[in-house]
């Protein structure tokens, strides 16, 4: 999707960022009732004061987080809308012959100030939210999903695009304008452009109706997770915790006037961290019903009938575009092409996964009976028994690392000494510039030629008011057309230890850091022309690619030397211990693709029905066991990472798109082998990936990227290889 034409909706899907109303409210939205709201916008006006009214002034246009206030953000969006549409109509209304010059130009430069406010207000409402950024999300979903209509299916507008289109061959034009303009005029089709009238209407009131559904679901999700959290009325019961977690769960408590008492914050996905230490299985039981239950039993929070309403339309959606249903209209324009291509691909990997899941679930049953207990294995004893079978067959368990893993010091000497060493780029604290947070730093990054190459804005800590997960974006998007240096940003959601106390982190937590710097890197390292390419704007099933492949630095034996040294006496990490972590590397792997396939696999099941097809809320319980039990992988002991009524992804960014993972980690696999076939941590090996793959952003197809730095097609091999999947 272009940025430059619907940047506030691409972003609020992407992050999930948006709110709407109730779902009763959401039917009676109609088309005339947000075309008169956007008529009202032009009563609006911007007033010089606003940090929004022109780029910002600050180093490399990051914005004046300290200066936005929230007053400034509905006028900036209302303003931005308006001026934008006033851009399209002197495009779209230009009486000369069509030119890229006079079209695609103006087209990329339209909606700055829309662009300004949508990146800073979505990246925010994700990364430190209020009750007023969320109330503005619900009332600014339908009016940009109107104002992506206004553009999308401008008819004078798509008839200037389609000229340039169909007179491509006669033009002399470099590599990426010609893909410009393709790519446009895709995006117009997609979008719409060649409905009839009548079609064009029902389009819109679908969009409307989608935007304010989606957002209540996200919206939904993230409230239900604060006010789910486990509270423990005693120290006793935290038994298998470490004294700092039972510290942050104190603070955590006293923060909701619980003093005297614990909390555990719930995170996005099914499982939960403490699960893997509790002893108290009564305690972990209840944690794991209260995930398992989210969005599904009853209450304010309850998502069944916003997800069954999300799928009956994103299927009606498809249909009037001429497709049998929604996973074949978004897999269309990506790298996987069609719901052929991705069933075969997940039921090829499904059977081996189980059946590694099942074996792995008779070993911990075997624990469970050595150590004297008359249970079966139940869904919230995995993680505490894996680690119990973990430690007996490797003699380590997880807490054994985390002191030589502390975040600062991760970050520094690991994510940025494999960047310096692969890349030859450097970084310098920024504590002059401005964030939305007192735990957020910035970073100035240089290239190997010692000039100023981004911004990395570094913000790792969980809190109340930011959403679960992990993830980039990027608050100015690098394009030479805009004259633009990348400003990105990576999220984390690490507990925050009490004051005074250091950051220690899991190896979980280690792979993601490294791996959301891969994203950073790909926007970082953007060398294109137009802000439509820049950066991660790649499909969605190769935009995870590049940052999987930077998690294999974060247990390179030269990189995890640099940074895996003790947090108190400086140590490095015992060879011997290093050495289980590396032997260990495929211990779990029957669960954790077990998990992620399930999830894949019940997005797709939602994603392929035909509108008729699609359940009602009270049947939607029912339609997932029988989608994970016709897909065979239904096992009781492992749920899908994510269930149904919590699945963030599915009704953001990745609709129909969450397989990406294992899509892109094909590729990943493949790149791993081919640095270690050409003698790994070299920078001429960081400079042709760079050269050829991360700086190319969206400029070319993806596949095409990827067979100019590899040389050859992919190979799935070494992808089974990693995820034990060989059956050796």
């Amino acid at each position: 999707m272009k940025y430059s034409l619907i940047t506030a909706l691409t972003l609020s899907l992407i992050l999930s960022a948006c709110d709407g109303e109730k779902s009763d409210n959401v039917a009676t939205q109609t088309a005339e009732k947000v075309e008169a709201a956007v008529e009202a916008m032009t009563k609006v006006e911007l007033n010089e004061s606003n940090p929004f009214f022109a780029p910002s002034s600050l180093f490399m246009q990051i914005p004046a987080f300290d200066q936005i206030k929230h007053e400034h953000y509905a006028p900036a969006f209302e303003v931005g809308m308006q001026e934008q549409l006033a851009e399209i109509d002197l495009i779209a209304d230009n009486p000369d012959p069509a030119t890229i010059a006079n079209t695609l130009i103006p087209l990329e430069k339209s909606g700055q100030l829309l662009s300004r406010v949508a990146r800073v207000f979505f990246a925010l409402s994700s990364a430190d939210t209020n009750d007023d950024i969320e109330e503005l999300r619900a009332e600014m979903a339908p009016k940009l999903s109107a104002h992506s209509d206004a553009i999308l299916l401008n008819g004078n507008l798509f008839k200037r695009v389609k000229t340039l289109h169909d007179d491509l061959a006669n033009m002399e034009l470099d590599a990426e304008t010609q893909r410009l303009v393709t790519e446009t005029y895709k995006d117009f089709v997609r979008s719409g452009a060649e409905l009839s009238l009548e079609d064009k209407e029902t389009l819109k009131d679908l969009n409307s109706r989608l935007a304010s559904l989606q957002t209540e679901f996200s919206q939904n999700v993230k409230e239900e997770v604060g006010k789910n959290a486990i509270i423990v009325e005693a120290v006793e019961e935290l038994d298998g915790l470490s004294d700092g977690q039972i510290a942050s769960a104190a603070e955590a408590a006293k923060a909701r006037d619980l003093e005297g008492k614990y909390v555990l914050p719930l995170l996005n996905t099914s499982g939960q961290p403490t699960m893997s230490s509790l002893t108290n299985r009564k305690l972990r039981e209840r944690i794991h019903t209260t995930s398992l239950s989210r969005g599904s039993s009853g209450g304010e929070f309850d998502n069944r009938e916003i997800l069954t309403k999300v799928a009956k339309i994103r299927a009606e959606r498809a249909n009037l575009m001429g497709f049998d249903n929604h996973a074949a209209y978004s897999l269309s324009n990506q790298t996987a092409q069609t719901t052929e291509a991705v069933n075969k691909r997940l039921s090829t990997l499904a059977p081996a996964a189980v059946a590694n899941a099942k074996k792995e679930a008779a070993d911990l049953q075997k624990m469970i009976v050595a150590e004297g207990g008359d249970f079966e294995l139940a869904s919230w004893d995995w993680d505490f028994y894996t680690e119990k079978v973990r430690a007996d067959r490797y003699n380590f368990d997880e807490s054994q690392l985390k002191p030589y893993l502390e975040m600062e010091n991760v970050l520094v000497n690991g994510v940025f000494f494999a960047a310096e060493k692969v890349f030859g780029i450097t970084f310098k604290a920024r504590p002059d510039l401005p964030t939305y947070n007192p735990d957020v730093k910035v970073w100035e990054v240089f290239g190997a030629n010692g000039e100023t190459l981004a911004l990395f804005i570094e913000d790792f800590y969980a809190r109340e008011s930011k959403r679960g997960g992990a993830w980039m974006n990027a608050y100015v998007p690098q394009s030479k057309l805009m004259g633009t240096m990348p400003v990105v940003a990576n999220h984390l959601n690490v507990p925050k230890p009490p004051e005074g106390e250091p950051t220690l982190l899991t190896w979980d937590e280690v792979t993601t850091m490294f791996h959301e710097f891969g994203h950073a890197l790909h926007g970082m390292f953007s060398d294109v022309n137009y802000p439509t390419f820049s950066g991660t704007s790649v499909p969605r099933d190769f935009v995870e690619y590049p940052s999987q492949v930077n998690e294999m630095w974060a247990d390179w034996p030269e990189v995890l030397a640099n940074y895996a040294v003790h947090h108190e006496t400086g140590e490095a990490m015992p060879r011997e211990l290093l050495d289980k972590v590396l032997a260990s590397s495929k211990f779990n792997q029957g669960f954790s693709t077990t998990e992620y396939l399930a999830a894949s696999l019940l997005d797709q099941a939602w994603h392929q029905l035909s509108p008729e097809d699609v359940p009602d809320a009270e049947g939607l319980l029912a339609f997932e066991a029988k989608a994970l039990e016709d897909a065979g992988v239904a096992m009781a002991a492992i749920p899908p990472r994510y269930r149904s009524t919590y699945f963030s992804h599915i009704i953001g960014g990745y609709s129909a798109g969450y397989y990406s993972y294992i899509w892109s980690e094909v590729l990943d696999a493949d790149t791993v082998e081919w640095f270690k076939a050409n003698g790994g941590m070299l920078r001429k090996n960081g400079d042709h990936f760079r050269k050829t793959l991360l700086s190319r952003g969206g400029s070319e197809e993806a596949m095409s990227i990827f067979r100019n730095f590899r040389g050859a097609e992919p190979d799935i091999q070494p992808l089974l290889i990693r995820r034990g999947l060989t059956g050796e």
